[in-house]
């Protein structure tokens, strides 16, 4: 079974930056991978990936501030959040796009403070 493991989170306040890390036990170039969230109260939601032809798409509102990338011989997917908004807030997840087909990970907490 495919394991996924985000990391990185923490308490940041408006206008800060973090990045985070999602390390998966199999190749990520397959598959299209992606970063989610999901805000408290809220589905989750698509954040930013790349395309299984290695393009990137973004949710609108984090265009110009978060940037995908990866290290396909770590495995490792990265998602660098600047110009950080409350509204950012919620557990960030990584899996594949645009169908989700491994089995979420634990997530890693991101909480903007304003």
């Amino acid at each position: 079974q495919v394991q996924l493991v985000e990391s990185g989170g923490g308490l940041v306040q408006a206008g800060g930056s973090l990045r985070l890390s999602c390390a998966a036990s199999t190749s990520i170039t397959r598959n299209g991978m992606g970063w989610y969230r999901q805000a408290p109260g809220k589905r989750r939601e698509f954040v930013a990936a790349f395309t299984g032809g290695g393009s990137t798409n973004y949710l609108d509102s984090v265009k110009g501030r978060f940037t995908i990338s990866r290290d396909n011989a770590r495995k490792t997917l990265y998602l660098q959040m600047d110009s950080l908004k409350p509204e950012d807030t919620g557990i960030y997840y990584c899996n594949t796009f645009p169908a989700t087909v491994f089995s979420w990970g634990q997530g890693t907490q991101v909480t903007v403070s304003s």
